[in-house]
């Protein structure tokens, strides 16, 4: 009776994990044959489970959505991984669900073990929040998006882009991306044929999502780099190369990974790849990061340092000469 129960578990763990499993696959997972695997799922399925099953080559077994939510499996890491989440989601890092945060992390502080709490609790104790500027979303719109990128549903929505113009969009989604200031999603745009990233508080879906879609093969398999450098880099006409006279990592605790792209050169210099509209405004904000640097290109912006620094140096009452320093 233990082993059955302890097996009814780890198929309902399984279930959770994956959208879908074929029988063979779960037998495999549990030592058991595909006639014990469909057995376990008639006793889920007398406890409330809501497990579907499909016939055929490309049959299988889902844990469907039921009238009310199931009790989850959660090992160690995710255990404390949903609980910091909750801490900082109830400090209204999304909008909208800062208060059911409250009430799901008293839930799971209550019945987690004391070794656990006390990672928890440590990194709560250490940790000190500062009121965010960027633009919050909606977190019933990062549930539709993240839930379409799993089941590969088309999405359809509104976006406002940068410029403030509007479009309406139809994508294949695949990646949500976190900066640590703003989610974007990584999707195929089909109107455009070309792989976009969208800004999700600019975005405003609508549902149902669907017809489902086969993947495409992703632009690249570091999708953080790409994105990166589709935020920092190549959605500007005007593309830099800096070299800042200081460790890579000290420079990267002053420029966000979309506003810049930074690579270690030495241990005392690196390489700082960013874009821009505006040549002025670029000669300002690398002049703000505080450290040495040198412009490669373009040659556009090595001329607007020279301006910018004989300004600065009449507006301080010394000499215009600017020197080679750019």
């Amino acid at each position: 009776m233990l082993e059955t129960s302890a097996r009814l578990l780890r198929l309902l763990s399984l279930l959770q994990i994956h959208r879908d499993w074929s029988g063979a696959d779960l037998a495999d997972r549990l030592g058991v044959t595909p006639r014990t695997v469909r057995r376990d799922v008639d006793k889920l399925r007398s406890l409330g489970y809501p497990v579907h099953a499909t016939t055929g080559t490309a049959g299988g077994y889902r844990l469907g959505a039921g009238a009310a939510l199931p009790p989850l499996l959660l090992d160690d890491e995710e255990a404390v991984a949903v609980a910091i989440g909750l801490r900082s989601a109830a400090q209204g890092s999304v909008e909208g669900i800062a208060e059911a945060s409250v009430r799901a992390l008293a839930k799971i502080d209550q019945v987690l073990p004391s070794r656990l709490r006390r990672r928890v609790e440590a990194l709560r104790a250490a940790t000190v929040t500062v009121d965010s500027r960027a633009a919050k979303v909606s977190a019933d719109a990062l549930a539709l998006l993240a839930a379409a990128c799993r089941d590969r549903e088309r999405v359809r929505f509104e976006y406002t882009a940068r410029a403030g113009e509007g479009s309406a969009r139809e994508v294949e989604p695949y990646r949500l991306v976190h900066t640590g200031r703003r989610w974007y999603l990584v999707a195929y745009d089909l109107k455009r044929a070309d792989w976009r990233t969208f800004r999700v508080d600019r975005m405003r879906p609508k549902e149902p999502t669907g017809p489902r879609f086969a993947p495409r093969e992703e632009p690249d398999r570091d999708t953080a780099g790409w994105t990166a450098r589709r935020l920092a880099v190549d959605q500007y006409p005007y593309r830099a190369r800096i070299t800042m006279f200081a460790p890579a990592q000290a420079v990267a605790d002053r420029i966000p990974p979309e506003y810049g792209l930074i690579e270690p050169l030495d241990g005392g210099s690196c390489m700082l790849t960013m874009g821009g509209d505006r040549l002025e405004v670029m000669a300002l904000y690398v002049t703000m990061v505080g450290v040495e640097f040198r412009v490669h290109e373009p040659a556009e912006l090595v001329e607007q340092v020279r301006a910018t620094a004989a300004r600065m140096a009449r507006a301080a009452g010394g000499t215009s000469d600017a020197g080679d320093g750019a």
